[in-house]
């Protein structure tokens, strides 16, 4: 059995600067240490220490297992962010930047005559290098992900070294024979770290590099697409066959396609928030072909397919309203989705997965509101799309016996959705319904009942009824004979019929009546007074206002006049 490493041996090995005898301590250390993720912190001057031998052994000329070796060790040492002081400066970045193939030409003088020096040691002592070993080139992506990953200094340092620009030129060659799986998830993970947690490098990779574009060709070859038609893609060698029977994607290209999807989101976070020119529109609805393929695909196992489908959800939600028609242009096959002429695989995929985040009820705010915010975008802007997701969500009304909140459809699940604490998610649910009503409030509180509706209302000032701003096409009146048979006797606070209750002021003469709603107002005030209650009153614009004790007597002598009946026909515009 072999015996434990200690690093203060290791250490003393590394100093004799005898490469053989460093690389066997070096392969023990690492073989003991391969797993562990934590550390002590009494040994992290020890470590430090380690980590700057390393790094003067790396920029010797060296056999590729000791390469191997000493970058195994730098991987272990940077899962430390307590220890990462020898990497985060530019001769060391510099260094693991070669190793893994992404090093750039730097602009002399960026940062005086130090650096300068820097750069004279490392063209002394550095062997020149195009590295063929792949493994190395991935030990060496590795720690640096680590360290972007623990050190915004770190991340400061590959800014500077342009860093991204050799990436830029390895994404290109991501999907071929070039490099095998290992080394390409990590040129890809390492791009997502600094595009995450760097804006400019963010912007540089996107407009300098034309990122998107680059990507979007690396995801077309990942899933071995060929275009039938320029917004049409299709499996190649399976072209006439339906998207749900196509056989499963790999998983290591699953896992290069999440890969690119992350990236991408990173890249277009805020394209919804600004118009895009003619051509950048063209290659979003380019994207967009790509992710629907994406939305139709499945990977090699439910979990892996679900993850992959989030990624893809998320990046959808990203792309300019305008360009969400792509989802909507496939013709329609046999096994598609059919409405109204049109293909709706893609918003029966969005709607499923959609329903399948809601069933699962966990962290709703991070798993469900993408899809969610992707299907009201796409219902308010196609007219089609609207009225499909309407006939699965608010098919005709029947069931009125039960609250809207109670039950197992889609329409229940959602409208308990409109009382849930996390206000985001309760605000996201209710606009959803709101969109597939047409934003016509008495056909809202009709499917939600006025309890649950209230929310949004008051947040728009529509508590007096009328419509949102949408503008929305015509559609077929929805009424069942079972609801207009029972609308008489619907409550429109719970939105169903409910049992008669006595009238508590039977039997009661005038002045008796007077004197209870007189002495319900003095109530009211002492609650007010203190501060237990506010009273409020809905205003002339729709919102709600503070009830001083002038108008709860008003409200006391004055009863509220009758409003005048509003038609919910299903088929105003």
């Amino acid at each position: 059995m072999a015996m434990k490493m200690d690093l203060n041996t290791v250490i003393e090995q590394m100093a004799t600067g005898d490469k053989d005898t460093a690389l066997t301590a070096l392969q023990s250390y690492n073989k003991e240490m391969n797993n562990s993720f934590t550390f002590s912190r009494e040994e992290e001057r020890d470590r430090m220490h380690l980590g700057e031998l390393v790094l003067d052994f790396l920029n010797k000329d060296l056999e590729p297992s000791s390469q191997l070796a000493c970058l195994k060790t730098v991987r272990i040492l940077s899962r430390d962010k307590h220890c990462l002081v020898p990497f985060i400066n530019r001769s060391a970045m510099s260094t693991l930047a070669r190793y893994a193939d992404i090093a750039t030409v730097e602009c002399d003088g960026a940062e005086g005559k130090e650096v300068n020096e820097v750069k004279e040691v490392e063209k002394e002592t550095s062997p020149s290098f195009d590295n063929p070993d792949q493994e190395v080139i991935a030990e060496a992506l590795k720690s640096i992900c680590n360290i972007l990953l623990h050190s915004e200094t770190g991340q400061v340092v590959a800014e500077e070294l342009q860093l991204i620009k050799g990436l830029s030129e390895r994404l290109k060659q991501c999907h071929g024979s070039t490099w095998n799986h290992e080394v390409c998830f990590f040129i890809l993970r390492l791009t997502f770290l600094l595009t995450a947690m760097r804006v400019d490098i963010r912007v540089q990779l996107a407009q300098e590099l034309h990122g998107i574009s680059l990507l979007g060709k690396q995801l077309d070859a990942i899933l071995g697409l060929s275009w039938t038609d320029t917004l049409q893609p299709a499996r190649a060698g399976f072209e006439n066959m339906p998207a749900k029977e196509l056989p499963p994607l790999s998983q290591q290209n699953t896992e290069l396609a999440m890969e690119i999807l992350k990236i991408l989101f990173n890249l277009t976070f805020d394209t919804t928030t600004r118009k895009a020119e003619k051509e950048e529109a063209a290659g979003y609805r380019h994207l967009g072909a790509i992710l629907r393929h994406c939305l139709m695909s499945h990977a090699d196992g439910e979990e892996q397919t679900e993850e992959f489908h989030s990624h893809t959800v998320n990046l959808l939600g990203n792309l300019p309203l305008p360009c969400l028609d792509v989802l909507l242009m496939p013709q329609v096959q046999q096994g598609s989705t059919e409405y109204m002429g049109v293909n709706m695989d893609a918003a029966y995929m969005l709607l499923k997965f959609m329903e399948k985040r809601l069933d699962q009820g966990h962290k709703l705010k991070e798993t469900l509101l993408p899809s969610l915010n992707l299907l009201t975008k796409s219902a308010r802007i196609h007219s089609e799309t609207r009225k499909y997701l309407r006939s699965k969500v608010l098919p005709p009304l029947r069931d009125v016996k039960n609250r809207p909140e109670i039950g197992s459809a889609l329409r229940n699940k959602l409208v308990r959705l409109m009382t849930h604490i996390d206000t985001d998610v309760k605000d996201c649910a209710a606009e959803f319904l709101f969109v597939l009503c047409k934003e016509n409030v008495l056909r809202f509180i009709k499917y939600t009942g006025y309890g649950n509706a209230a929310g949004l209302l008051a947040a728009r000032g529509l508590l007096r009824a009328g419509s949102g701003p949408g503008i929305y096409s015509e559609d077929e009146d929805s009424e069942t004979e079972e609801y207009r048979e029972a609308k008489a006797h619907i409550n429109p606070i719970t939105g169903v019929v409910e049992e008669e209750q006595p009238n508590p002021m039977e039997g009661m003469t005038e002045e008796q009546k007077e004197y209870e709603a007189i002495k319900l107002v003095s109530m009211f005030n002492k609650l007010s007074r203190t501060n237990v209650i506010q009273p409020m009153q809905l205003g002339i614009d729709g919102k709600m206002r503070k009830m001083t004790l002038k108008d709860l007597e008003t409200q006391a002598h004055n009863p509220l006049p009758e409003e005048p009946a509003n038609s919910d026909s299903e088929d105003d515009a």
